[in-house]
C-alpha cells in the first residue's frame, strides 16, 4: 500500500483530536503499517468556522457524498453523531467497500447488529472502541484480551458527567442542581443534559458491552434505566454514614443462560474499586470466570482520549488490510436472548421512609418484609423535625426485585407510612 486514505465525518471536539493525532503520530502509524495515512475529505457543516485544529480549507466539504463515493478513500471514520441519518451514511460507506471507524454509541446501540451485518457482507471492517467509555479500551479488551475466557458480570461507570456531578455532591453537600450547572459551565453536561442525567447515554452503553460480553443481541429496550435527578444530599449523607458511596452504575450480569442489563443509582461499598473512581472519571469492572476480577480505569470523553481510541481503531483497519483479512474479525452472538425476570434478579436495597412515630409502626413495616422473607443488614430510626412524624433507613439482605418491588407497594397502602423518600440498590458489603 502507498497510502492509506481517510475520509472524517466531524470536525467538532472528537475530529479534530483525530486529525490532530495523525498528524503528530504519522511515524508512529507509519512504523505499524507501512505507509502514511492522510484525511483526504472532511465533512462539516461550516467550511468558515474557526475551529481548535488547522485544516486545509480545499479539504473541507458539505456534502458527505464526496467521502462517501470517492473511491480514493479507503476508511470512513465518523465522529459527527445522530442516528438516522449518519447510519445511512454508513451503511453505503459500506456498501461502497470502505471500512469503517464510529465513536457513535447511540447508532451503534440502535443499528450497532444491522451496520455488523452490512460490514461483514461487504468484506469491511466495521469497528467501534470510541463508543464506550472514551478512550478506555474496554471493548478491545472483551473481543480480544478476555476473548478465551467467560464473562459473568460487568459493572461499570460509563457517563462522567453524572459520575461528576454526583462526586461533588457528596463531597461539598451540594444540591443536585446547583452541582448539574456547575457541570454545564465546565463543559461536563450539554445544556439539554437529559440523556446523561436520567441514564440513557449509560444504557447505550451497557447495551454494547453486553452484547460482546455476553455474545449475546442485547437491544436497548432490554436495559432497565434510572437516572440521578431524585437523589437528595440526605440520601448520599446517609449512604456514608452506613459506609456506602453513591454511583450511577450499569450492570450486566449473567447467570446460566440468562441475563440482566441495568443502569441505576447504587450504593457501592467504599471498599469497591468502583467507589474510589471519581469526578467525570470512568471505570468498568468485568468478572470473569478463568481470570477472576479485572478493572479498566480512564477518561471517559475528552477530545484526545477519545480520539485516541478512534485512530487505536483506524490502525486495525490498517493492519487487516495489509493481512488482507478485513470483514472477518466480527463474530456473529454465540447464544439467544434470554432476560431474567424479576423473580430471578437478586441484589441488597437501600429504603428511607418517613413513618408515624407511634406504637406498632416498625412492627407493622417488619412483618411486610418477613412475609417477603426479606431480612434487614442495617437499621437507622430517626426523629424528624415534623411533630408525629420519624424516619427509617434500611438495608436489606439479598432479597428478589419481585419480592422488593411486592413490598414496596405494600409499604405505600400502609396507613403508618407517610411517604417513601428513596430506595436504591446496594452493591458489596459496608461497615456495620
Amino acid at each position: 500500500m502507498e497510502l492509506i486514505s481517510i475520509g472524517l465525518l466531524g470536525l467538532g471536539t472528537v475530529g479534530s483530536g483525530v486529525v490532530q493525532i495523525i498528524e503528530k503520530h504519522q511515524d508512529k502509524l507509519m512504523h505499524q503499517v507501512g505507509c502514511p495515512v492522510v484525511v483526504k475529505r472532511v465533512l462539516v457543516k461550516d467550511v468558515d468556522k474557526e475551529r481548535a485544529v488547522k485544516v486545509d480549507r480545499n479539504l473541507l466539504t458539505l456534502n458527505p457524498e464526496d467521502i462517501i463515493n470517492d473511491a480514493d478513500i479507503d476508511v470512513v471514520i465518523e465522529v459527527m453523531g445522530g442516528i438516522e441519518e449518519t447510519r445511512n451514511h454508513l451503511k453505503k460507506a459500506l456498501d461502497n467497500g470502505k471500512h469503517v471507524v464510529t465513536a457513535n454509541k447511540d447508532l451503534m446501540a440502535v443499528y450497532g447488529p444491522e451496520l455488523l451485518a452490512a460490514a461483514a457482507q461487504n468484506g469491511c471492517d466495521l469497528f467501534y472502541e470510541a463508543s464506550v467509555a472514551g478512550g478506555i479500551p474496554i471493548l478491545r479488551g472483551l473481543v480480544d484480551g478476555l476473548a478465551s475466557d467467560r464473562i459473568t458480570k460487568m459493572m461499570g461507570i460509563v457517563n462522567g458527567t453524572t459520575n461528576f456531578i454526583l462526586t461533588k455532591m457528596s463531597k461539598n453537600g451540594s444540591a443536585y442542581e446547583e452541582v448539574l450547572k456547575e457541570a454545564q459551565e465546565l463543559g461536563y453536561a450539554e445544556s439539554d443534559p437529559t440523556a446523561d442525567v436520567e441514564g440513557l447515554d449509560a444504557a447505550r452503553k451497557m447495551a454494547i458491552l453486553s452484547t460482546l460480553g455476553f455474545s449475546m443481541n442485547i437491544d436497548l429496550d432490554d436495559v432497565k434505566v434510572k437516572g440521578i435527578t431524585e437523589i437528595t444530599e440526605e440520601d448520599l449523607q446517609y449512604g456514608k454514614q452506613l459506609g456506602y458511596t453513591m454511583k450511577l452504575i450499569g450492570i450486566a450480569h449473567r447467570e446460566g443462560e440468562k441475563v440482566e442489563v441495568g443502569v441505576q443509582p447504587t450504593l457501592l461499598s467504599e471498599s469497591h474499586p468502583l467507589a474510589s473512581v471519581q469526578d467525570e472519571y470512568n471505570a468498568v469492572y468485568v468478572y470473569g470466570e478463568a481470570v477472576g476480577e479485572t478493572m479498566f480505569y480512564g477518561p471517559g470523553a475528552g477530545s484526545l482520549p477519545t480520539a485516541t481510541a478512534v485512530v487505536s481503531d483506524l490502525v486495525g483497519v490498517m493492519k487487516n488490510m495489509r493481512l488482507g483479512v478485513n470483514g472477518k474479525s466480527a463474530v456473529a452472538p454465540q447464544y439467544d436472548k434470554k432476560l431474567k425476570g424479576a423473580d430471578e434478579i437478586y441484589s441488597k436495597y437501600f429504603l428511607r421512609l418517613h413513618v408515624k412515630d407511634e406504637v406498632g409502626t416498625f412492627a407493622n413495616i417488619t412483618s411486610i418484609f418477613s412475609e417477603h422473607h426479606v431480612s434487614f443488614e442495617k437499621i437507622l430510626q430517626l426523629p424528624l423535625k415534623e411533630k408525629g412524624l420519624a424516619e427509617i433507613v434500611l438495608v436489606t439482605h439479598q432479597a428478589s426485585l419481585k419480592d422488593y418491588e411486592d413490598i414496596l407497594v405494600r409499604l405505600r397502602d400502609l396507613p403508618a407510612v407517610q411517604t417513601i423518600k428513596s430506595s436504591y440498590r446496594v452493591e458489596g458489603s459496608a461497615r456495620v
